[in-house]
């Protein structure tokens, strides 16, 4: 970083990744217990901010929260759309994060084959 304008430009991108972090609507939480770290849950968590930013998705809240107990299933990642069931997807790699964002969190259509829980409002 050289000039004002190189600091302008940081500023406008940390604002931008703080924003897909804590904006309303859909809400990815990705495991980051140390079980999850250690699957690779870092870079899922990068391949989803990268995947939000370049699709350009305004209404994607990215969380994280701890070890809930399937350790075996890590990296897990839950996708919250508005009025419908939280869907738990397991062993997540970053090769299937753009699968999970175009299907689901864009077109609303669950990836099956990757789905371990699913938890409805009914329960």
């Amino acid at each position: 970083m050289k000039t004002l304008e190189d600091l302008k430009r940081l500023r406008e991108k940390l604002q931008d990744e703080t924003r897909l972090r804590h904006s309303s609507g859909t809400q990815i939480i990705i495991g980051m217990g140390t079980c999850g770290i250690a699957a690779g849950a870092r870079e899922v968590m990068t391949a989803i901010l990268d995947e939000i930013a370049k699709r350009n998705l305004q209404d994607v809240e990215v969380r994280q929260t701890g070890c809930i107990g399937m350790c075996e299933k890590e990296v897990l990642v839950d996708v919250v759309r508005p009025g419908e069931p939280r869907i738990t997807y397991g062993k997540v790699k970053p090769a299937v994060v753009s699968k999970i964002i175009a299907e689901h969190v864009v077109n609303g259509r669950i990836v099956e084959e990757l789905v371990v829980g699913k938890i409805t409002r009914d329960r």
